[in-house]
């Protein structure tokens, strides 16, 4: 059976997909929003609560993009009345020869003119006394690093997606993908669909559809884990008494203050795993969870048992660069990649595939992560998962 046309198709409604359809319907295109799976589903990467959202980034060009982000999540809050960005200040923590250099940051930070401080392991201690650091640590500060929700995010760019008329359908599997002269066909298993341009937000099954494109690429997925933690004092760990917070070594771990219970989360950063989607588990895995609460526990001394684990998936290039870009040939289709740190820019992706698909320029340059570079289409290209 063949369905109407759409100015616009979309394929996957997580966090990028979501966005997408919230800034093409708010324009006054139609749009068709495809999702796999069922709504707010947790096979993917943009379900629970939180993600962390900085100017602190070790390229300029990510901090340029930091500042849109920012911009548009207070256009989302404009426009549902809801919050979604809670300030905490953000905390780099570099070690005493920390394998991520710390200059890189302040250089693309100084860049943008972003104001931060620089502190001794004294004066991290001093200032967060629920922490137990390493002599030689340096702590990077940004004050405007904070928080920003997944799954309630999502929503709510659904939900405005669908004020602006998008019909968003879930459980709806896009099984191919075909040019049709200047349009494209979207085939599911009841209903075939044909869009005038598309974008493709589809995280792990990204590599099948645009192998449907003629355009193969190289992607590692990877399965990863969040873990909350118990907490003897709450009140230590409020946001704007304990700031996000990440360590800047390999291995590499990532945390937050409370945020909606009285638990503080945090993982492993690309610790997981490689998996496909079909062969993730779901489950917790303790030795993940056992490794974890050791060096949260030593390092955040007022935290306590395991209260819970979920699992997420990583979908990485090789180089794990975003990606946010045409596809070669196909200049009305654009995909949508955040490389597991997307969601903290999810807002302002949607804006950027809008621009591509309609061929404006966006307002921040977004070359470094066009979708035929090296570290996509080079299998010779050495995997780095370090930024």
């Amino acid at each position: 059976m063949t369905g109407s046309q759409y100015d616009v198709g979309i394929i996957g409604l997580g966090a990028l997909g979501s966005s997408s359809a919230w800034h093409a319907s708010r324009r006054g295109f139609s749009v068709l929003g495809l999702e796999q799976f069922e709504f707010g589903h947790d096979r993917g990467a943009s379900h629970d609560t939180s993600r962390i959202i900085r100017h602190s980034y070790h390229r300029a060009n990510y901090v340029a993009l930091t500042f849109a982000a920012y911009d548009d999540w207070a256009e989302l809050e404009q426009a549902t009345g809801e919050s979604f960005v809670t300030i905490a200040g953000g905390l780099d923590l570099f070690p005493d020869n920390a394998f991520i250099n710390i200059d890189s940051y302040t250089q693309a930070m100084d860049a943008h003119g972003v104001r931060y401080d620089i502190l001794d392991t004294k004066g991290i201690q001093q200032r967060w006394p629920q922490m137990v650091i390493p002599d030689g640590t340096r702590g990077l500060y940004q004050e405007r690093g904070g928080i920003v929700p997944a799954a309630r995010s999502v929503r709510a760019m659904q939900d405005q997606a669908r004020h602006h008329g998008a019909d968003l359908r879930e459980r709806a599997a896009v099984t191919s993908i075909r040019q049709v002269g200047e349009s494209y066909e979207l085939s599911t298993d009841f209903e075939t669909f044909i869009v005038d341009r598309l974008v493709i937000a589809a995280d792990a099954w990204t590599a099948t559809l645009c192998a449907d494109l003629g355009f193969p690429i190289e992607l590692t997925v990877t399965e990863e884990q969040v873990t909350y933690f118990a907490i003897d004092d709450p009140e230590q760990f409020r946001p704007g008494t304990f700031p996000v917070w990440i360590w800047m070594d390999e291995p590499s771990y990532y945390g937050f203050p409370t945020y909606g219970e009285d638990t503080v989360k945090a993982a492993h950063d690309a610790g997981g795993p490689e998996v496909t989607p079909q062969t993730r588990s779901g489950e917790p895995d303790p030795a993940m969870e056992d490794t974890l609460q050791a060096f949260v526990n030593s390092t955040f001394p007022g935290t306590g048992h395991v209260v819970r684990s979920k699992r997420c998936l990583y979908t990485l290039p090789h180089d794990r660069e975003m990606v946010i870009s045409s596809v070669p040939n196909h200049p009305k289709v654009a995909v949508l990649l955040g490389s597991a740190q997307g969601m903290k820019f999810a807002a302002c992706f949607g804006r950027f595939a809008t621009e591509l698909i309609t061929g404006q320029t966006p307002s921040v340059n977004i070359d470094d992560w066009r979708i035929d570079r090296p570290g996509i289409t080079d299998p010779n290209f050495v995997p780095d998962w370090m930024a």
